[in-house]
């Protein structure tokens, strides 16, 4: 037993060290990899060219996979790691690129820069070597003098103080100064932004919280207002800092919304007050959950740790936001009688119609939900 244990320990040593050794070739080349990076950073800095390539990653993930299976390595292990690399490249990237400005004599006023939403995008700004004056709540005396010379006049406050803001800041703009707001809502600010100021307006939604901490893949809703051409830098500035822009129309833009955010907000909502009147024991609940389980109720716990005005404001923005609410709840209490008349077959009937209007778009939510599972249960 004594030689077999000696034997053993002599031999992984010998394959223990040559692992070792690898690992250090490995690190090598990911540090000869990253300098590659920086000179393709030095390079799109030259030629303003955005960060992101989405056919670029595909196309390496997609020849990386090829190759893997070459070499008996695991395609979707591959794929990782290098989802991985490519996204610490593109960090790496756009924390280099976010001092490169496209117009960086141009001077920008955030209304509502003291938010968080405005806080993030001045620290963008500022970042790239614009100019950056923000205009707060305790500062409309000073309005006139922070408006003077200023190229973009940037509206970031709550959705039911848009409209006035616009209003109250337009009088102060020049002819020349592109007026843009951040709001989740588009049709109502687009359309009071067009009739309260004569220059260049655009509507903007970042589809993403302030604490994201970067734009990289994050998307950003443009909507086109007056003189697109004049606002076309912002929206390069914004693709340069990461951002995958979406352009559509405001009434487009609102009615997905509705989708997007609304009644998946208040259906999220609806769910955790459902939980909080049967007085479900969340701690023990989670001892039982699955990570998809989990997963969902991690969604539901996560809006309840935000600012509830945020997302009232959200849910109850529009007329046709509470009218889809009450469409939604309605469609609910139709299956009470489904459930009266314990009615499987109608069920499975509903279930395989909604399947397959769904179409592949199933398969695609089964790999991505699988992907996240994988990822919590590796985390936790």
């Amino acid at each position: 037993m004594g030689k077999s244990n000696f034997k053993f320990d002599n031999d992984i040593l010998a394959l223990r060290a040559r692992i070792d050794e690898i690992d250090g070739q490995i690190l090598s080349l990911l540090d000869q990899r990253q300098t590659q990076v920086e000179k393709v950073v030095k390079l799109k800095k030259i030629h303003n060219i955005p960060v992101y390539h989405p056919a670029r990653e595909e196309d390496l993930i997609s020849k990386l996979r090829v190759q893997a299976n070459k070499t008996n390595l695991d395609p979707d292990f591959m794929e990782d790691l290098y989802r991985l690399i490519l996204r610490q490249s593109r960090v790496k990237q756009i924390d280099q690129m976010g001092g490169k400005g496209v117009r960086p004599d141009t001077r920008v006023l955030i209304i509502g820069g003291e938010g968080q939403m405005g806080q993030f995008f001045a620290s963008l700004f500022r970042k790239s070597g614009y100019d950056v004056r923000i205009l707060g709540k305790k500062d409309w005396k000073k309005a006139k003098q922070l408006c003077e010379n200023i190229d973009l006049a940037l509206i970031c406050v709550p959705i039911e103080k848009t409209c006035d803001i616009i209003e109250q800041i337009a009088p102060f703009l020049g002819p020349k100064t592109i007026l843009a707001d951040l709001t989740s809502i588009k049709a109502k600010p687009l359309k009071k932004m067009l009739e309260a100021h004569p220059g260049a307006v655009t509507g903007l939604h970042p589809l993403f919280g302030p604490s994201s901490g970067s734009l990289d893949k994050q998307i950003v809703v443009v909507t086109a207002g007056r003189d697109s051409d004049q606002c076309q830098w912002l929206v390069e500035q914004m693709t340069l800092w990461g951002a995958v822009i979406v352009p559509c129309s405001a009434e487009e833009h609102d009615e997905i919304m509705e989708i997007v955010q609304t009644l998946r907000h208040f259906a999220t909502f609806s769910f955790g007050q459902f939980l909080y009147e049967k007085h479900v024991r969340l701690e023990r609940t989670l001892e039982f959950s699955s990570p998809i389980y989990r997963l969902e109720f991690g969604m539901v716990g996560r809006l309840f740790a935000q600012d509830a005005s945020l997302y009232s404001e959200i849910i109850f923005a529009t007329k046709q936001r509470r009218q889809l609410l009450k469409d939604y709840i309605a469609s609910l209490n139709n299956h009470l009688e489904m459930l009266e008349a314990n009615d499987k077959d109608l069920f499975i009937e509903k279930f395989d119609t909604i399947a397959q209007w769904f179409g592949p778009f199933s398969e695609q939510a089964m790999r991505e939900s699988t992907f996240l599972i994988n990822k919590l249960i590796e985390r936790f």
